[in-house]
């Protein structure tokens, strides 16, 4: 089989092949012969002729970018950045589409690849003798820094009693919200705590334990604000944490235009103090937390949601999760819970 090289003045050199050719390497079952498509394919690619103005792009593929507490709310999404491999993936796919029996052999292959490493996955975590948790170090009293520096709350110890219940070490990743969940999502942490409130969004990505707590999300407004209720939040700005439930309810109820989104609780809440929103949305153990370090705040006698939180972890992976749902159940009945509770959540 030759291949023909067209070199025509001012031009790079085209690779051509005939269409027969192609079909017949693409139906090979060797490495060599795929490679060899997926060269072709490639260079094909790159002397496409450019889409005429005004012409859509391809789709890229779109993943759901998970929010916390993104219940019924619209879904926010992100194009990822596709690696060239992954591209040519599906470039030789739609070449080699007449292999049909061997791409579902594959397919299911790696479906029974996939499964096996998340039933195997609790079983790796006791042989590495640790337990990775991934959570947000300013979220107090969940988690955060005390006067030591110190990283404490109530995720920290719950989770610290869980990996002693299960007889391991506990590792603690702190980072932001979003970067937790996504953090279990990629196998790089076992499990994330931050006050998580279970979804049907996150469930079609990840699992989750038993419920460990009821969360709430709370105003907060200047003494003295025209703000009694959150009916009467329309017209006004918001301020939320980028990512929470908080932010997402409050696009949903009131628009987009009408929410600011903060990195963090604080941010929004110094905003507030600055006269740039009007109220701030947020869990309500933390909004304590601010309103009581900030004079001239309070918290609406009306909430605006109430929650679950859950302990997530990667989907499918049922072996952790009946693990971590057994220790908290004997947490719940030895009342380890609950004293974390008393040390760490005011009664009202």
């Amino acid at each position: 089989m030759a291949l023909q090289s067209n070199d025509g003045e001012g031009k790079p050199p085209v690779t051509e092949l005939p269409h027969s050719d192609m079909q017949a390497l693409c139906q090979s079952d060797t490495i060599a012969a795929l490679i060899f498509c997926l060269s072709v394919l490639a260079l094909s690619g790159a002397h496409a002729p450019a889409l005429p103005k005004g012409e859509p792009s391809p789709a890229f593929p779109k993943f759901v970018l998970l929010q916390k507490g993104s219940s019924p709310m619209k879904r926010r999404t992100f194009i990822s950045l596709m690696s060239v491999m992954a591209a040519a993936g599906v470039l030789s796919l739609a070449g080699c589409s007449s292999n049909t029996s061997s791409s579902t052999a594959s397919s299911t292959a790696a479906s029974a690849s996939a499964s096996a490493t998340a039933a195997n996955k609790l079983e790796t975590i006791q042989s590495n003798g640790k337990l990775v948790i991934a959570l947000e170090g300013a979220w107090q009293p969940w988690s955060f820094h005390d006067e030591s520096d110190t990283l404490v709350g109530y995720d920290v110890e719950v989770s610290r009693a869980i990996a002693e219940k299960l007889g391991l070490e506990l590792q603690i990743d702190d980072m932001d919200f979003d970067a937790a969940l996504l953090s279990v999502q990629q196998g790089k942490a076992d499990i994330a705590m931050a006050g998580i409130t279970v979804t049907d969004e996150r469930m079609a990505v990840m699992s989750f334990s038993d419920s460990y707590a009821t969360g709430i999300q709370s105003v907060i407004v200047p003494e003295g604000s025209d703000i009694a209720s959150v009916d009467d939040l329309a017209g006004k700005k918001i301020g939320t944490q980028r990512g929470t439930t908080g932010y997402l309810y409050c696009s949903d109820d009131f628009g987009e235009d009408a929410v600011v989104a903060y990195d963090n609780g604080l941010t929004a809440v110094q905003a507030l103090n600055n006269g740039q929103v009007d109220a701030v949305v947020i869990d309500n153990e933390p909004a304590k937390a601010y309103v009581e370090s900030n004079p001239g705040l309070k918290i609406l006698d009306t909430s605006y949601a109430e929650e679950d939180y859950a302990i997530g972890m990667a989907k499918g992976n049922t072996a952790l999760l009946e693990a971590v749902n057994a220790a908290l159940e004997e947490l719940k009945a030895d009342g380890t819970l609950q004293a974390i509770v008393d040390k760490y959540i005011k009664a009202e």
